[in-house]
């Protein structure tokens, strides 16, 4: 039976036998283990950058036909003898590429078409590797977030469709006797989309898991209406610009007009409308096609100048920051574009071209992440 207080017992040997105070009691349970997730994501993310960088190099160099064949598991095999070559070769032979473009071609030549090919589609492989041994070893560990699983399985189950869309755009090109010499462009705009879309979904949850979930929850109470949606219109429109480009290598338009501002001596090429029906020249016109990319780019500068003025006025010094890292990005993107126009997209120009827009669209993300969960800075900070 416990005692009876003094009257004028200090307080404090009460509380001292209190239950400290167990801060942070969201994050707990399961043990899981978000920094060392955050690190497997990005390492995740070093790869997509650098299949996105191969892929546009496969592109760059015509790489990707010379395999003709769609096979996952036996694929990740290249030819082991002279044998093996040469069939890879004579069926290389068969389509429409080597009749129309590639005759010329010896065996050697064909080899090093088909190691740029083999490699981007190994470094596929990889990224599915890296994704499924991760989720194996934090899932059967129980070490994964509450919440998180399904996010984590949305980036295996992209990786998977993107493994197939790359096959429907390279069939696309592999054919005999229809005049196909390169894949469709709108397919590889499809392909080179859903790249950017699984690269912005793993910065996404870099950016989330940088910081505890208690601190997410109250930076949400504080989000920034304007910048947030300025930041959000800018996502939008940079995608819209990156398939277009896409469209614009799908077809080599980037070569097809080389002086700037106008194209050809005129504003608008003469050309622009020269195929039929016209709803073709939107896809396959390079004169019609580039001219868009111009245009939208124009508009897209533009934007960004104006989303950075509403961005500038955050009251959150990193914000600011993030918005001045966009507009300093956008800025020499466009510059590279230019050079890259005048110079006929060569390959090292027209790759740092499309690096650059990873940059960019990175930048963006993490604009409009910090405009939803601002980091708060005290005044002496400011």
């Amino acid at each position: 039976m416990a005692g009876k207080r003094k009257l004028f017992e200090e307080v404090g040997s009460a509380e001292a036998t209190r239950p400290a105070a167990q801060p942070g009691l969201i994050d707990a349970g399961r043990g899981n283990a978000r920094g060392a997730i955050r690190v497997w994501l990005m390492v995740l993310f070093a790869l997509v950058v650098l299949i996105i960088a191969v892929g546009g190099l496969t592109r760059l160099t015509d790489s990707g036909l010379s395999i003709t064949e769609w096979k996952p598991i036996t694929g990740a095999l290249p030819p082991m003898s002279a044998e093996d070559w040469d069939s890879e070769f004579a069926k290389y032979q068969e389509i429409d590429e080597f009749r129309i473009q590639n005759q010329w071609m010896e065996l050697e030549d064909f080899k090093f078409i088909y190691w740029w090919e083999w490699g981007h589609r190994q470094l596929g492989r990889l990224v599915g590797l890296v994704w499924a041994a991760g989720f194996a070893w934090f899932g059967l560990r129980r070490q994964i977030p509450a919440g998180w699983t399904p996010k984590l399985l949305l980036l295996g189950g992209l990786g998977a469709a993107q493994g197939a869309i790359g096959w429907w755009m390279v069939s696309s090109g592999v054919t005999q006797g229809e005049g196909m010499t390169d894949v469709a462009s709108y397919r590889l705009a499809t392909h080179l989309g859903l790249a950017f879309a699984i690269l912005g979904t793993i910065a996404w949850f870099i950016f989330e898991l940088g910081r505890a979930p208690r601190d997410l929850m109250q930076a949400r109470r504080a989000r920034e209406a304007k910048p947030w949606s300025m930041a959000t219109g800018l996502m939008h429109f940079a995608f819209l610009q990156i398939l277009i480009g896409a469209m614009v290598a799908g077809i080599d338009a980037g070569r097809s007009y080389t002086d700037w501002p106008l194209m050809g001596g005129a504003f608008f090429p003469d050309t622009g409308f020269a195929l039929e029906p016209a709803w073709r020249n939107f896809f396959e016109n390079p004169g019609l096609v580039q001219f868009i990319h111009r245009m939208v780019g124009y508009a897209l500068f533009a934007f960004t100048i104006f989303a950075w003025t509403r961005g500038r006025r955050s009251s959150h010094p990193r914000t600011r920051f993030a918005f001045n890292a966009v507009l300093a990005a956008m800025s020499l993107q466009i510059l590279l574009g230019i050079v890259t126009v005048l110079y006929g997209a060569p390959v090292q120009i027209a790759i740092l071209h499309q690096l650059l827009a990873v940059v960019v669209w990175v930048l963006i993300l993490r604009a409009r992440f910090l405009s939803g969960y601002p980091i708060a800075t005290s005044l002496r900070g400011t």
